[in-house]
């Protein structure tokens, strides 16, 4: 276990904004995760980043000491400087051992979270470890921790009420937008149609609004997303030649560069003088600065909505403790399931070792008096030594196993 690794940065830590330095889009993972790993010669690598947080899970012999944080940092941006690399090990967050899979399963229970009880978070771990799963990133001990993990989260939302009446982003920025008393007749252009952006257009629609726009790097998500709203969707690119107006941007993309520059949003507002509304929940932000320095707009970001998430967690602290509780008992779980998990790993060429004796007593060391049996003797013979063999191969791990599980 002291293999497991975790470098963090958080909404806890550090501002917002900069932690989209950390963040890549989905098309650069496998390049530069991989070329972590290889540069880094870790065992395991899986990237974790979502609106308040980028996390990087490793498994290694090595220790997080300032060589081994500046190689890191440096694989994972050749392009940085010494300041930027800096930057990075003053403000991240590191955890070994026990300590890191506690923190994960806070992560994943969402005790961690910028909105204490939104479930959101357990779907975007997964997500990114089956995404490293696919590159080849990630190995047996990620997989074992992603499981239990998961199955630590579920028991937390499920024996608890921290997820009860569920806050999100999502929410937050929809209390920051009624309190704007927009009329349900406004023109919404939604700007990406990932996870976050359609569960705000879900609400949007639930909430009686009807008019949408959707733009998209790739158009069918666009357009899947448009037939659910009775909406029009177009590629991404196609945005600066936008000219039906609008009262409100939803933005949410995964960008590492401003989408919403002050020239795209000059072309979409025209010559209407009106304020409007720009909701941005991408982390780096989606719409440039300068666009709030030249432009009447009433902005709703992340950052803007750790206030109404402080409310959240005091209204949630309650339960912390039952949750602690219960990450504790199952960090106590996690060190039987990885005692099971060693001696499944030792054990297994006992299965090997034992066909290897099985074919040198027929074939080498028996191998005549086996020639001289007729043929029934040779079946009953082979029907023997076949059960033995599977007895040899099982006996051994449910003993180890009993030993353990009394043990434990």
């Amino acid at each position: 276990m002291d293999t497991f690794k975790i470098i963090a940065f958080t909404h806890k830590t550090i501002a917002l904004d900069s932690i989209g330095r950390l963040h890549l889009e989905t098309e650069n993972i496998e390049k530069r995760i991989t070329s972590i790993k290889e540069k880094c010669e870790l065992s395991e690598l899986m990237y974790l980043s979502t609106c308040n947080r980028v996390e990087f899970l490793i498994v290694s012999p090595g220790t997080l000491n300032p060589e081994f944080l500046s190689g890191f940092f440096k694989a994972f941006d050749p392009a940085w400087q010494e300041s930027d690399i800096k930057w990075a090990i003053d403000n991240a967050s590191f955890w070994e051992g026990e300590k890191a899979l506690e923190h994960l399963l806070n992560v994943a229970s969402s005790l961690d979270s910028m909105v204490v009880g939104e479930r959101e978070i357990i779907t975007q771990v997964r997500n990114s470890y089956e995404h490293c799963k696919q590159l080849g990133l990630t190995g047996d001990l990620i997989r074992i921790i992603i499981k239990h993990t998961i199955e630590t989260a579920k028991r937390v939302y499920t024996e608890t009420n921290v997820a009860r009446n569920p806050v999100s982003v999502v929410s937050l920025a929809y209390r920051k937008l009624k309190e704007l008393n927009v009329k349900l007749d406004a023109k919404f252009i939604l700007i990406g149609a990932g996870v976050t952006n359609t569960t705000m257009a879900r609400y949007l629609k639930k909430h009686g609004f009807k008019h949408f726009t959707i733009f998209n790097r790739t158009l069918t998500k666009a357009q899947k997303l448009a037939k659910e709203l009775n909406a029009e969707a177009y590629s991404l690119s196609e945005i600066k030649n936008y000219k039906k107006g609008f009262d409100i941007i939803v933005t949410c993309t995964g960008a590492s560069e401003s989408i919403i520059t002050k020239t795209v949003y000059k072309s979409l507002v025209g010559a209407d003088p009106s304020k409007k509304i720009v909701i941005d929940l991408a982390v780096p932000n989606d719409l440039d600065a300068e666009v709030l320095q030249s432009f009447d707009i009433n902005l709703i970001a992340v950052n803007n909505l750790q206030e109404i998430a402080k409310k959240n967690l005091a209204e949630r602290e309650k339960e912390m403790n039952k949750c602690a509780e219960i990450i504790q008992d199952n960090i106590s779980g996690f060190r039987h399931i990885l005692k099971t998990r060693k001696i499944e790993i030792a054990m297994s060429e006992v299965p090997k070792k034992v066909k290897e004796i099985h074919y040198t007593a027929l074939n080498e060391v028996f191998a005549k008096d086996f020639e001289n049996l007729d043929e029934q003797a040779k079946e009953v013979l082979s029907k023997i030594l076949s059960y033995v063999e599977k007895k040899y191969i099982s006996v051994p791990m449910k003993m180890a196993k009993a030993i353990l599980i009394e043990k434990h």
